[in-house]
């Protein structure tokens, strides 16, 4: 008997198809500690070969909204873009190699509008492991050289 199921158009990005949620701690030289939770959604619109990606962060103390930013997960040759674009004023194109369910994504592109905050660079790493989908961010701002920012554990609440 042979499976007539067609391969995901996903291909290695499938495992990272869901709805994620949990929290996380940030830091940087230039603001207080701060925790927050955050839902970070990989959805695949039917039998296209990216994932929309969104993320929604609110403060984890009083629950007030705090950051958003949407775009793309996507199978670029042998590598994974990802596409990001803040209501801040900036758009991202990142790149990284999967290997073992790491994203560790090196920027391509930064853009940012006239008015946005003086972001020089930014650096994303998501390592996938079952049900966990960890996540880290390096910037550098102004005159602060590349540090580390954000670091959230995130589980998946849906496929």
């Amino acid at each position: 008997m042979t499976d007539s199921a067609a391969p995901s158009p996903l291909g290695p990005l499938a495992p990272f198809a869901g709805i994620w949620r949990g929290s996380g701690t940030g830091h940087y030289p230039t603001i207080d500690d701060f925790t927050y939770t955050e839902e970070i959604e990989l959805s695949p619109p039917p039998g296209k070969p990216f994932l929309f990606y969104r993320s929604r962060t609110w403060d984890g103390d009083d629950g007030r909204p705090l950051h958003t930013e949407t775009g793309y997960l996507r199978s670029a040759g042998e590598q994974v873009e990802l596409l990001i674009v803040q209501p801040t004023g900036f758009v991202e194109i990142q790149r990284a190699p999967l290997a073992d369910g790491v994203l560790d994504f090196t920027e391509l592109i930064l853009g940012a509008s006239p008015d946005a905050k003086d972001v020089k660079s930014v650096r994303r790493r998501f390592v996938l492991d079952g049900d966990e989908l960890s996540y880290d961010m390096w910037m550098a701002f102004a005159h602060v050289p590349m540090t580390h920012h954000l670091n959230a554990r995130l589980h998946r609440v849906t496929d």
